[in-house]
């Protein structure tokens, strides 16, 4: 499989990265952890060598206790640490309904401390400001990330939910490697950062790229979803009447072209990116060890340009609301 320079780092990943999230965090009950581990240890034999997950993601276990994702990812990659790309990210806490946001140095040196011990490593790969904090200046960030990367502490960092301001001022402190914001078929508003991706030599890495699974076709209502808090599908407007009236309306324009490569819609929805531009990598995530092979074959998909323009005109001609947490 092709593979993606991250930044101007000599770092590597195949076209397709992993989103650990949906173990613990936001999609149902946290899977149990030996059935993690060994789902997380089958998609590195897959292929995937780029695992993104959080401090913040969490869920609750059948027994009550905290399920780290960290620690599920630390466990399960620690045979092949130094063969993948190992990505994290600070500075948020969930708080009920609302996220508290924290990029303070002392807040960062914290985490960092928390991370590695929790990942079971010495170093961080790519370490992601999760989301902007509104009381501390992008240069105070990129200050603390140019020292961990002098102490060894990472190797390089990135930004979540960025605009191009704060990247730019970020940047001229100490060199962004990846920014990772959502992007799909269905949310592209962040299609306007592409520019500044090229020109400061920024990998876009795409999460939700299946606009939390709408685009694979599979659910046809947010009634499929548990309402007990545990997943935040129930409320994703997507999921809506309107939501899933849109996604079936886009879906026979992706179904058509998912026919003549023998793909399905959610393969098609990775390989829209993927072909169209080289230096974007989604991070798709799933629990079954089909669907994760399924994601993963989508990098050798190779669409057509007149497929991409057909994706492309039908897309044009429709707005969509999804989600825009993660």
């Amino acid at each position: 499989m092709k593979q993606i320079r991250l930044g101007k780092t000599n770092m590597y990943v195949n076209r397709v990265g992993f989103g650990c999230m949906g173990f613990s965090h936001a999609s149902g009950a946290p899977t149990p952890k030996e059935e993690a581990i060994q789902a997380l240890r089958e998609a590195y034999k897959i292929g995937y060598n780029f695992y993104d997950t959080a401090e913040c993601y969490t869920g609750v276990n059948s027994d009550g206790s905290i399920n780290y994702n960290e620690e599920l990812v630390g466990e399960a990659i620690k045979p092949f640490r130094d063969k993948v790309i190992l990505c994290t990210k600070f500075g948020v806490t969930h708080k009920g309904d609302h996220l508290e946001f924290d990029s303070s140095p002392k807040k960062i040196r914290e985490s960092i401390e928390g991370s590695l011990k929790k990942l079971q490593t010495d170093y961080i790969d790519i370490y992601y400001q999760h989301r902007i904090d509104p009381n501390v200046e992008p240069e105070v960030v990129a200050s603390v990330m140019k020292e961990l990367i002098e102490e060894g502490k990472i190797k390089a960092w990135g930004i979540s939910e960025t605009t191009e301001e704060y990247l730019r001022r970020a940047h001229a402190v100490c060199p962004v490697t990846c920014i990772e914001n959502r992007y799909s078929m269905m949310a592209r508003w962040h299609e306007s950062i592409f520019d500044t991706c090229k020109e400061l030599g920024v990998t876009y890495v795409a999460f939700s790229p299946m606009a939390n699974g709408a685009l694979t076709g599979v659910y046809k209502s947010n009634k499929e979803f548990k309402n007990d808090g545990s997943d935040f599908r129930v409320n994703m407007p997507q999921y809506s009447d309107e939501g899933i009236r849109k996604t079936n309306e886009l879906l026979e324009v992706v179904n058509e072209i998912a026919d003549k490569h023998n793909a399905t819609p959610a393969q098609i929805s990775l390989a829209w990116m993927i072909c169209k531009y080289d230096f974007i990598i989604p991070i798709p995530g799933s629990r079954k060890i089909e669907r994760i092979q399924s994601n993963f074959d989508a990098g050798n998909i190779e669409l057509t340009k007149e497929e991409i323009n057909k994706l492309d005109t039908k897309l044009s001609s429709m707005e969509f609301k999804v989600f825009g947490g993660h």
